[in-house]
């Protein structure tokens, strides 16, 4: 049975779908906008009850921040907006209708709406590459960073102890696709990470760490320009990053990586972060679309549907100072984008005129490891320390909440005093990252080392200090 969420007599609703930068923007400037409007309900979708702050995710799966650190309750940013946690399964734009699923018995749901904000974001494109779904790891959600850092973990211990240097040296290799900002965060942040974790380990040394970062084109970080690429290309090799330009990943297996020049790189650990596409609910309404996104006008409002509109990554917003071009699938345009069609909204049911979307990126920044950093602003570029700095302050003076900014800034302090935490917490809801051995191997390593289940994966690494190569070869 699908349960209906009913409204208040001579209500008009406004649906917002998505939990990200432009959803919870747009929901966040309704609010003040319409808070004398009793005539009015603003309701929110979400796949998470959280806000999550993605510049920062990279520090979280590099252990410089606390999980919580970098995310927001809804219900804490939103006082007067309705929060619907749940997955969107269908928008029937005719009826004016969107079904979602809620709870963990998914319970579905329709909810009929007189304004619909479409926001729902990208996902990873993996390009039906083999093998790369399956044993990657991608970089776009708060449980992506805690899988990476607890794999990252897993691996060091299991490295610890094996004594076959070749399964060793493939525990050890780490390699990140992608050279935009997310690959070269990330590969900075896990560099930084590995080498100050090896000294907890005895029987590690940096000679066997093997870090790579793959790049399809010339020069990383295209974004900030060739002079700011490459200078981030001299401090990640020198800091032990070897990086492969004009390359792609091919595949993945269990126990290497593949690229397309030939090269097969024994390893276990890959960090996804070269491709997304939009939401897989884009492609099937009857919209316009450019590049696989929802084709909007100035207003933000999709054409023939005038009391539709999207926001982000999902939506190609023209530049209407460069016709034919979009605006960048940045944070900061998310932003703005969110706080103009919450105007936009606000002036329709008001018969008010529209207001164009226009604005020209500020700023770019890149954090490319120990207090480095790269940025472009206002069209001047910044390197080194004070790029470092700058990129710190700004993204902590957007983080929302003032708790969180203490706690971030708290957090950053200590690690000026104390080594980084090699806790390996690891999360049970995902599971496909820890345990990638066949079925024999699973039940021969469950049988010998305390019957170990899918729920009890901390026993793995206590109380033994063999690994699944030693008992497979004490089996053989």
């Amino acid at each position: 049975m699908i349960a209906r969420v009913t409204r208040r007599p001579r209500q008009k609703r406004i649906v917002i779908l998505g939990g990200g930068f432009g959803g919870v923007y747009a929901a966040m400037r309704l609010e003040k906008l319409l808070a004398r409007e009793s005539a009015v309900e603003i309701c929110l979708v979400s796949r998470d009850n959280f806000f999550l702050f993605t510049p920062m995710l990279h520090e979280v799966a590099a252990s410089d921040l606390e999980i919580t650190n970098i995310v927001n309750p809804l219900r804490k940013l939103l006082h007067k907006v309705e929060v619907l946690v749940g997955d969107v399964h269908q928008i029937d734009l005719s009826a004016k209708r969107v079904l979602i699923s809620r709870g963990f018995r998914n319970h579905p749901q329709q909810i009929g709406y007189d304004h619909l904000v479409i926001a729902l974001g990208s996902v990873t494109n993996f390009y039906n590459l083999p093998g790369i779904a399956e044993f990657a790891v991608p970089m776009k959600s708060l449980s992506d960073a805690i899988r990476l850092r607890a794999q990252i973990l897993r691996h060091l211990e299991e490295a610890n102890s094996e004594c076959n240097p070749t399964d060793r040296q493939a525990l050890l290799t780490f390699v990140v696709a992608g050279g935009g900002f997310a690959g070269v965060e990330t590969v900075a942040a896990l560099n930084d990470f590995v080498r100050h974790a090896l000294p907890f380990y005895p029987n590690l040394c940096e000679e066997m760490l093997r870090v790579m970062l793959v790049h399809s084109g010339p020069v990383i970080l295209p974004e900030l320009g060739q002079s700011l690429g490459r200078y981030a290309q001299k401090v990640l090799a020198r800091r032990g990053v070897e990086i492969r330009f004009n390359t792609r990943v091919k595949s993945m297996t269990e126990e290497n990586v593949s690229l397309v020049d030939g090269l097969s790189i024994p390893t276990r650990n890959l960090v996804w972060t070269a491709g997304a596409v939009p939401s897989p609910l884009i492609f099937s309404l009857p919209c316009p679309k450019e590049q696989g996104r929802l084709l909007v006008n100035q207003f933000l409002q999709v054409p023939d549907w005038p009391n539709v509109w999207a926001v982000g990554d999902c939506a190609f917003v023209p530049d209407i100072r460069n016709p034919g071009k979009s605006h960048p699938r940045t944070a900061q345009h998310a932003i703005r984008e969110g706080n103009i069609v919450a105007q936009n909204i606000a002036a329709s049911l008001s018969d008010r005129p529209l207001k164009s979307f226009s604005f020209r990126t500020i700023g770019l920044l890149a954090s490319i490891g120990r207090r480095m950093g790269a940025a472009r602003v206002l069209g001047f570029n910044f390197s080194g320390f004070f790029a470092w700095w700058m990129w710190r302050t700004i993204y902590l003076s957007k983080l929302p909440g003032l708790d969180k900014k203490v706690r971030v800034a708290f957090d950053w302090t200590l690690h000026l005093l104390f080594p980084k935490d090699v806790c390996a917490v690891y999360d049970f809801d995902h599971r496909r990252d820890f345990d990638r051995q066949d079925h024999a191997k699973n039940t021969l390593w469950n049988n010998r080392a305390y019957q170990v289940t899918a729920r009890q994966p901390l026993q793995l690494t206590m109380g033994t200090g063999l690994t699944r190569t030693d008992l497979l070869r004490a089996e053989r």
